[in-house]
C-alpha cells in the first residue's frame, strides 16, 4: 500500500502525543498572582539561549510570550533535551511559575514579572532552518513570505494586523444587526454580467459548454433581495475580478455589502458613518467625528485633482486663470483660448528646500498623468522669483494676495484641458504629500463624494457609457429629459474616502424598469442582450419592487489603512502576488487532461488546439 506523503518520512515514535502535554494555560496568559502554581504551555521557540548553566527559552503563541528557564541543577535528560532546540520547534512545557528576579523583570513584556522553571520538556515538531527570521528582525521579501506564509502568519506584524480584520469583523457585524440587518448569503456560481472587470469563469461538467462566473459583487442579488421584502441585507461578501492586480486591489477580496429598502442617500451615508465609527472604536479606541465632509465631484476634482482626496493636509488648488490675461506667458493664454484650465497649487515654506531638480521631478509626475509640463515660482519678500515668475512680475501682489502665499511658498502652477490639468496637479499633491510627510500616521480623515456623472463618453466610439454602473439612479431633477444631453445628468451615486483610498461605493437603485429601459437605451446596451444578461433582475424589479439604496465597503483597503500598511496583500492571510500568482500552493496550476476531459474543454494554444 502506497503511504502518505505526510508520513513515509516520519520517524516513529520521535516525538509526544498531546495527550499528556495539552497546555493549561497560554504564553501571554501568566502574571505575578500565578507564582507557584504548576503549569503547562504550548507554544514555538521564539529565543533560545544557552548561557552555560543556565538556559533560556522564550516561548511564543498567539497569545504572548512567556519565559521558560532551565536552571542549572536540572536533571541530565532535560538539558539534552533543551540541546536540541531550534528557532521555531513546537514543544510543551511543564514547570512551575515563578517570580523573576530583581532587576530581571522586563515591563515590556506582559508577562514580564515571571518566568517558568521547566520540570519537564518535550519536543512536539521540529523545523528545518528557517528561509527567514519570524521575530521580524529579518526583512524578507514578499515573495518569500509569500512563499512560507504559514511562517509569516506566525510573526507579531502578521499576528496583529489578522487579529485586527477579526476584531473589525466582528464590530461591523454586531453594528449591522443592532440596526436590523439580516445577514444573508448570495450565490458564488452565478450568471455571467458585465460588472466592469473580466468574469472568472467555471465550466460546468453536467452542463457542457455552459459557464458559472464568480461574482465581482452580489449587486443584483442583493437588489432582488429587496424586492424579496428583506428590507436590510448585509453581508461580508467573498467577490473575484480577473484584473491586474496592485497594492490595493487582489483577484479574489471581501467587501462589507448592504442594501435597504425604502432609503435615502442620506439615510445609507448616516448609517455607514455610524458603522465606521463603531468600528474605528472598537478596534483601535479611536473616535472618528461626524458628519463626515461632503464634496461633490466636482468639487473634489476642481479642488484636489481626485475623486478620493486626502484631506489629511490642505494644499488646495486655486484659479490662476484671471492673472492669465495680464501677461506675456503665451502658453497659458493658448490654455484658456482653447477652453482649458489653468491651476495653482501653493507648498507652504518648500522655496528653499525645492531645488529645480526637485521641482523637475514633480514635473516628470505631472507628465505622466498626460501634461506636458509644470510651471512655477517662489514666493520672496521682493516679490516672486524663478521659473515663470518674470511673466506675472506686475502681478505679484495680487497673486500672492490671491493665493493667500507667503514668503518662502512655492507656487506650482498646471495648465491643461480640465481633466489633465487637475488630475496632473492631483498626482503632484498626492507626491508631495509623502515626501513632505504631510499625512499624520493615525490620523484618519474620512469624507463622501456625491453627485457624480452618470455617464461618461467611451473615448473610442464617442457613445455614451455608465461612469459606475449602469443599475444607479439618475438624480430626480435630471429624470424627465436625461437623453437630451447624458453628460450632464448626475447620479444619485457615493463614494466614502479615507485618506485618500476610495474605501466604499454605492448609490441609490433604479428599481423602475422602465428607467432602466431608458438607461440601457442612453448606453446603447441592446433590449435582446439586457433580457439575456439582467432578464431576470428586471422581471424582479416588474413584481413591485421597492425603492432601494445601498453601498459596499472594501473590508481588505479599510484594514489597511487601520493598519497603516501599503498593500492589502498584508491584511490578508492568503493573498496572491503581484502576477495574481500564490507561491505557497503555486496556484494558478495547470491541470491533466482527464480533468479537462470531464469538462469537454481543450487548451488552445498557439492558436493550435492542445
Amino acid at each position: 500500500m502506497r503511504r502518505s506523503l505526510f508520513t513515509q518520512n516520519a520517524p516513529r515514535g520521535r516525538f509526544r502525543s498531546m495527550e499528556n502535554n495539552r497546555r493549561t494555560v497560554t504564553c501571554g496568559g501568566l502574571n505575578i498572582d500565578d507564582v507557584g502554581k504548576s503549569v503547562t504551555l504550548n507554544g514555538w521557540i521564539h529565543r533560545n539561549r544557552d548561557h552555560g548553566g543556565v538556559h533560556f527559552i522564550n516561548l511564543r503563541d498567539r497569545y504572548g510570550i512567556t519565559q521558560a528557564v532551565i536552571d542549572e541543577d536540572a536533571p541530565e535528560a532535560l538539558r539534552q533535551t533543551a540541546a536540541e532546540l531550534r528557532m521555531e520547534f513546537c514543544v510543551a512545557v511543564v514547570g512551575e511559575v515563578r517570580a523573576r528576579p530583581d532587576g530581571m523583570v522586563n515591563p515590556d513584556m506582559a508577562t514580564g514579572a515571571v518566568e517558568v522553571a521547566i520540570k519537564k520538556l518535550e519536543i512536539l515538531n521540529t523545523c528545518p532552518t528557517l528561509p527567514f527570521m519570524v521575530d521580524g528582525e529579518d526583512e524578507a521579501n514578499e515573495n518569500l513570505r509569500l512563499k512560507h506564509r504559514y511562517l509569516d502568519l506566525r510573526t507579531d506584524g502578521m499576528q496583529r494586523r489578522i487579529k485586527m480584520r477579526h476584531d473589525a469583523t466582528w464590530a461591523v457585524r454586531n453594528y449591522l444587526v443592532e440596526n436590523g440587518f439580516w445577514e444573508v448569503e448570495t450565490p458564488t456560481l452565478i450568471k455571467s454580467t458585465p460588472e466592469g472587470a473580466r468574469d472568472y469563469l467555471v465550466p460546468s461538467r453536467v452542463n457542457p459548454g455552459r459557464f458559472y462566473a464568480l461574482p465581482q459583487s452580489p449587486q443584483l442579488y442583493k437588489q432582488i433581495l429587496m424586492a424579496g421584502g428583506t428590507d436590510r441585507y448585509y453581508q461580508i461578501a467573498r467577490c473575484y475580478r480577473d484584473e491586474d492586480a496592485r497594492g490595493d486591489r487582489q483577484p479574489e477580496f471581501t467587501q462589507i455589502d448592504l442594501e435597504m429598502s425604502f432609503a435615502s442617500r442620506d439615510d445609507v451615508l448616516e448609517l455607514v458613518e455610524g458603522m465606521m465609527v463603531r468600528t474605528f472604536k472598537d478596534v483601535l479606541d479611536y473616535t472618528v467625528p461626524v458628519p463626515f465632509p461632503r464634496m461633490s465631484w466636482q468639487d473634489a476634482m476642481d479642488t484636489y485633482g481626485t475623486d478620493k482626496p486626502d484631506l489629511r493636509f490642505a494644499m488646495e488648488f486655486r484659479d490662476f486663470s484671471p492673472f492669465v490675461p495680464g501677461s506675456d506667458f503665451g502658453v497659458f493664454k493658448s490654455v484658456l483660448e482653447s477652453g482649458g484650465a489653468v491651476k495653482a497649487m501653493v507648498v507652504e515654506g518648500a522655496a528653499e528646500s525645492y531645488s529645480r531638480k526637485k521641482i523637475s521631478d514633480l514635473e516628470e509626475t505631472a507628465k505622466s498623468r498626460g501634461a506636458k509640463g509644470l510651471a512655477w515660482m517662489k514666493v520672496t519678500s521682493e516679490g516672486l522669483d524663478g521659473g515663470v515668475s518674470k511673466f506675472y512680475a506686475d502681478q505679484a501682489e495680487a497673486i500672492r494676495k490671491s493665493m493667500e502665499a507667503s514668503d518662502g511658498d512655492l507656487i506650482l502652477l498646471m495648465g491643461a484641458e480640465w481633466k489633465t490639468a487637475v488630475e496632473a496637479l492631483g498626482a503632484v499633491r498626492s507626491r508631495l504629500g509623502k515626501d513632505l510627510g504631510l499625512a499624520k500616521p493615525g490620523d484618519f480623515k474620512f469624507c463622501w463624494v456625491i453627485d457624480f456623472p452618470l455617464f461618461e463618453k467611451n473615448e473610442e466610439d464617442g457613445g455614451w457609457e455608465p461612469a459606475h454602473h449602469m443599475f444607479s439612479m439618475p438624480q430626480q431633477r435630471f429624470l424627465e429629459n436625461m437623453e437630451e444631453n447624458p453628460g450632464e445628468v448626475l447620479g444619485d451615486l457615493y463614494d466614502m474616502v479615507l485618506n485618500g483610498n476610495e474605501l466604499a461605493s454605492g448609490s441609490v437603485r433604479i428599481h423602475d424598469p422602465v428607467i432602466q429601459s431608458r438607461i440601457f437605451d442612453i448606453v446603447g446596451f441592446p433590449k435582446e442582450e439586457a433580457e439575456e444578461r439582467f432578464g431576470f433582475l428586471l422581471e424582479a424589479f416588474r413584481y413591485g419592487a421597492p425603492p432601494h439604496a445601498g453601498l459596499a465597503v472594501g473590508f481588505d483597503r479599510m484594514v489597511m489603512v487601520m493598519a497603516q500598511v501599503d498593500t492589502i496583500r498584508d491584511v490578508i492571510a492568503f493573498p496572491k502576488n503581484t502576477q495574481g500568482v500564490s507561491p505557497m500552493d503555486e496556484s494558478p496550476s495547470p491541470v491533466d487532461s482527464e480533468q479537462l476531459a470531464d469538462l469537454k474543454l481543450a487548451l488552445i494554444e498557439d492558436g493550435k488546439e492542445d
